[in-house]
């Protein structure tokens, strides 16, 4: 090639690459001469080997959160990045008033990515993306906030406008922790961030210490549960602005309350999702998913996917102080590669607490027990584990029914002992209702590693007409099982209004338009078909499924928020979930969640009784009668022994008037025992000087 051929090449590449001024990101091009020199441009080169971005030099400190979308610097601009890698020509667009758009070129960069530095951007104005020659404007996929919702336009949020006051905050870890499953859009009539934080007050006098809110990534509509979210890092604009969820967490940790979001990784909603104009790679044909596309996590150009979900992981600890994460339903997380996604969403939360202890649980319906497994031991490095087993047990003990996915439960008191010792009860054996086995090894796992519940916000849904369980069993039993899952060293977890027996149900409720949303009442029709019980109430009905709550009616949704005056209509009920909370916290026993600190034996066809272990001898009782009362002159069974020298007294009761029972008379008398029925009772040793060959107290004159 001769001089007057390497100006002209020169030239061209220098009218395709702008050099902007050093006060703004410059590009690095680097040439290769023939003697191997590299010279940026300006100088004689042979051909391009690499474009370099560079950030502005003005202000060292700033650098970008998030691998794409739009974020702003010191210097009054914008810093702008997408991934499009099939993409030619990629320009945002700024909405700077009415009927007013002023387009910007984006630059593209190795591995397909666009970038560019914007002037004079400030926060709250909004914008969207052309990509190529498209007359869609596109929102952005690292979209901070859609205040229209997720065909709108995107808004520049500035994180650092909010004024923090938890700087005293140290975070929180699995042990010790009451958790408090909750709907924003429902937890309260406004259904509001600001209205939802003064709540959390009495939930912290309840007992309660960390809250999981259900996914707020932004979906179209006026309601959903919020699992179809299409924006991300966008919190719904149903519940307020991105400042408003900061305050809830910030008056959260003034409570002494934990603050963990449940978010899904296992597909994106099928309205408003637009990550598939700026690249297709970002989901996968390999894997079949349950509710969509599964996202590329380990297929071709999977790196720029991996890292957009990482980068949401961290984003949540990072910008709104949250304490952890519940991931949704892993299973549909398809990952061959060396290092599982999970692992490394599980490094980058903890990484952006920053020092902070954080919690990271879980929801795999194969009970892959790895998934809290140390890393150097081949497990993943999480946290918790959502135990369906212990609720599904729970619901045949106490309703009787075991049919679809119940139908491997029998409720026994034995099932309810080995989850309250083992966590899963499936941990490899056959699974009739799968047809394969289902579980992997769990028996020398932590207790508190299993989050156990009664309650959630899928297992109210599946049934024809949303009802708590409270509403289907008898308030006895009903204050029985309570009393087990509060009392068990697994992680309790309760379901907003559970503490009060609502009265409000809790629907599957979503808003989509009129052509998806008869889709998706059609498709959980079917889906509920599976109860024979509800089958037969849709075929008895005129209209087919009629009978069920229709998801896409704001009726539905309406009905499911939480009327709070029921926590003085329903005194009975919140005394002792408060009770057995303060109970959980402050006895030696039941705080201490030892490993292998609880033993169990049945007692009865529906009746257990479970020892904890205390320091010399400073043992619990817990008896737990699902069935009718229990008289037995003779108990050959020696974890009712107690310790030497005692005999048992009662120190809490199920039954007692306080919480709406009868009343509970002694249960260990020279007679035998009497267990009463649908109650709990929990036993302690006090010292009889008799046995001890005193017929009065040592040092007391009779």
């Amino acid at each position: 090639m001769s001089g007057d051929d390497d100006d002209r090449e020169e030239e061209k590449l220098q009218e395709r690459i702008e050099i902007s001024p050093l006060s703004e990101p410059t590009y690095r091009v680097t040439f290769e001469r023939d003697e191997g020199q590299a010279y940026r441009v300006g100088a004689r080169a042979r051909r391009v080997i690499s474009v370099t971005r560079e950030r502005p030099v003005e202000s060292p400190a700033w650098r970008r959160r998030l691998p794409v979308g739009a974020e702003l610097t010191p210097d009054g601009s914008a810093d702008v990045r997408v991934w499009a890698p099939r993409r030619r020509r990629v320009e945002v667009v700024l909405d700077d008033g009415p009927d007013r758009a002023v387009p910007a070129l984006l630059e593209p960069e190795p591995g397909g990515y666009f970038s560019g530095h914007v002037a004079d951007v400030r926060a709250g104005l909004r914008y969207r993306f052309r990509l190529d020659d498209d007359e869609t404007l596109y929102p952005d996929p690292a979209s901070r906030f859609q205040p229209d919702g997720p065909h709108g336009s995107s808004e520049m949020i500035d994180p650092s406008d909010f004024h923090w006051t938890d700087g005293e905050w140290l975070g929180a870890s699995l042990e010790g922790q009451v958790m408090y499953e909750l709907h924003v859009g429902t937890f309260t009539a406004e259904g509001t961030w600001t209205a939802a934080a003064h709540q959390l007050p009495e939930l912290s006098r309840l007992g309660v210490t960390c809250l999981e809110v259900m996914p707020v990534a932004d979906f179209p509509g006026r309601f959903g549960w919020g699992y179809d979210g299409v924006n991300l890092f966008a919190p719904s604009r149903l519940y307020g602005r991105p400042d408003d969820f900061r305050h809830f967490v910030d008056v959260a940790h003034a409570n002494g309350l934990a603050v963990i979001l449940d978010v899904v990784y296992n597909h994106i909603g099928p309205d408003g999702n637009y990550l598939a104009a700026f690249s297709e790679s970002y989901f996968t044909d390999r894997y079949l998913n349950e509710w969509g596309e599964a996202i590329n996590f380990d297929g071709p150009d999977a790196s720029p996917s991996r890292e957009l979900f990482v980068a949401n992981a961290g984003y949540w600890i990072d910008e709104y102080h949250l304490d952890g994460l519940r991931l949704d339903a892993t299973q549909q997380m398809f990952d061959s590669s060396p290092t599982h996604i999970l692992t490394e969403i599980g490094q980058r939360v903890r990484e952006m607490a920053r020092g902070r202890a954080t919690i990271i649980s879980s929801e795999n319906e194969r009970q892959e027990t790895r998934i809290v497994r140390p890393i150097a031991q081949g497990g993943y490095g999480l946290d918790a584990l959502w135990n369906d087993d212990f609720h599904h047990s729970a619901m045949v003990a106490l309703t009787g029914r075991n049919e679809a996915y119940y139908t491997d439960y029998h409720g026994t008191p034995q099932e309810l002992i080995s989850a309250v010792k083992y966590g899963y009860l499936y941990q490899g054996q056959h699974y009739s209702w799968q047809k394969q086995r289902r579980g992997t090894p769990a028996l020398d796992l932590a207790p508190s590693v299993f989050v156990n519940f009664i309650q959630n916000h899928d297992q109210i849904a599946n049934t024809a007409h949303g009802e708590r369980i409270h509403k289907q069993t008898s308030p006895g039993c009903y204050r029985a099982m309570t009393a087990l899952m509060l009392l068990a060293p697994a992680t309790p977890m309760l379901f907003q209004g559970q503490e009060i027996a609502a009265s409000a149900p809790f629907l599957y409720f979503c808003d989509h338009d009129p052509e998806l949303a008869s889709m998706v009442k059609t498709g959980r029709t079917e889906f509920l078909r599976q109860f024979p019980s509800i089958t037969s109430l849709i075929d008895a009905a005129s209209d087919g499924g009629a009978c069920l709550a229709d998801p896409g009616s704001l009726e539905t949704f309406e009905r499911c928020k939480i009327d709070w005056s029921e926590r003085e209509r329903h005194a009975d009920v919140y005394a002792l979930h408060a009770d057995l909370l303060r109970l959980r916290r402050e006895d030696p026993a039941f705080a201490a969640g030892r490993g292998r600190g609880v033993d169990g034996a049945v007692l009865g066809p529906e009746a257990l009784v479970l020892r904890f272990f205390g320091d010399d001898g400073d043992d619990r009782l817990l008896l737990v009668n699902l069935g009718r009362d229990l008289k037995a002159p003779i108990v050959p069974e020696p974890l009712l022994a107690p310790p030497e020298g005692c005999v048992w007294e009662t120190m809490f009761s199920t039954d007692h008037p306080r919480y709406g029972g009868g009343g509970t008379g002694p249960v260990e008398t020279n007679e035998g025992w009497h267990v009463p029925g649908h109650a709990a009772v929990v036993l302690r040793p006090r010292i009889d000087y008799r046995l001890n060959g005193h017929q009065t107290p040592p040092g007391v004159t009779p």
